[in-house]
């Protein structure tokens, strides 16, 4: 069966099927539906998880006989292949072809592709697919649906523009999803939530324009830790709010989560660079913390910074600035504690 993105979350409410294919070249909406997956596959008990990339030296037998071994604890399980070509290749097309043809018991394959042209839809493997699970193709969200878009998106984070916030938000995040998710994630911040209307939007986009912000941001990637204390030293005396910095601090650590999961499947840096449309004064600051961390880290670095929030809105003992301070350094790579010397 093939379905829309925006009805993925709806059928898995129905069940889960034995085989998911998320294909297309929008990497925001691709790890939203994947991550969705993931997640009701555990609920459902799948929680044993097998990840496989497909590069030149992919050895095809790997699908087969993971699909044919029993898990070690008797658990259900999820095996996930990540595809960027999309094209998987004479061994490939069989394997995923037999794969269907008697999928294993208690395991969802997940396999997510880059684009797919019309003659790969047309193939056996890729209709053997679509017969036996689901099929979703991934296309960028055209500016028609963008306000449709944008409109879920806030009700996830318990937000209801008005008509006029809605067609500002449309006209000023049109483009890229991750970053218009991440516009509307600072908007939740520092609204609170509930109704947004145009002086909230302007205000937002008002502080965004704050150039220090994110000279803060490429400082500490760039790894200067005396300039980027002082930078922060400087936004806290003028008074800039404490949620300001944590969401543009917030956003590119979940840009290089992002970042660094695609190298890690085998992107080179000058792919990555353009997929995310860094720009070129921006590229040195953001090579040097690809360099400085691995994907682990920066996971690591992006649950902290949930932490500060719980700080920033009070929900949690500290203070505000002096998290950020650590949450800046940790990022710019200068350990906040050193072992005593024997």
């Amino acid at each position: 069966m093939r379905l829309r993105p925006e009805q993925l979350a709806s059928h898995l409410e129905q069940g889960l099927m034995p085989v998911y294919l998320l294909s297309g070249e929008e990497p925001f909406q691709i790890e939203q539906g994947s991550h969705a997956i993931r997640q009701h596959a555990i609920t459902q008990g799948h929680t044993e998880r097998e990840v496989m990339y497909v590069d030149r030296s992919f050895d095809w037998q790997q699908l087969a006989a993971s699909a044919s071994t029993m898990s070690l604890f008797a658990e259900k399980r999820l095996i996930e292949l990540r595809m960027p070509g999309g094209k998987p290749g004479d061994a490939g097309r069989k394997a995923l072809q037999a794969y269907c043809d008697n999928p294993p018991q208690d395991t969802v394959l997940l396999i997510i592709s880059g684009k797919m042209e019309k003659a790969q839809q047309n193939t056996k493997w890729f209709r053997a697919l679509e017969q036996t699970g689901v099929v979703i193709q991934v296309w960028p969200v055209e500016a028609a649906r963008l306000p449709q878009w944008i409109t879920q998106r806030m009700r996830i984070r318990e937000m209801q523009p008005t008509p006029e916030a809605l067609a500002m938000l449309a006209d000023r995040l049109e483009g890229n999803l991750l970053a218009a998710d991440q516009e509307l994630e600072k908007l939740r911040l520092l609204t609170g939530g509930g109704k947004v209307d145009v002086a909230q939007v302007t205000a937002a986009v008002t502080d965004s324009a704050r150039f220090d912000v994110f000279t803060l941001v490429d400082t500490a990637l760039s790894g200067e830790t005396a300039r980027a204390v002082r930078i922060l030293n400087g936004l806290r005396a003028e008074g800039v709010e404490p949620v300001l910095v944590l969401w543009a601090l917030t956003r590119e650590i979940r840009t290089l989560c992002s970042m660094s999961l695609a190298m890690q499947q085998g992107d080179s840096p000058a792919q990555i660079l353009t997929k995310y449309r860094v720009w070129d004064k921006r590229k040195p600051p953001v090579q040097a913390a690809l360099r400085r961390f691995p994907l682990k880290r920066w996971h690591g670095l992006l649950w902290q910074a949930g932490e500060v929030e719980r700080v920033v809105k009070g929900q949690a003992a500290g203070k505000a600035w002096d998290e950020l301070l650590q949450l800046t350094l940790k990022i710019a790579g200068t350990p906040l504690f050193r072992a005593a010397s024997a």
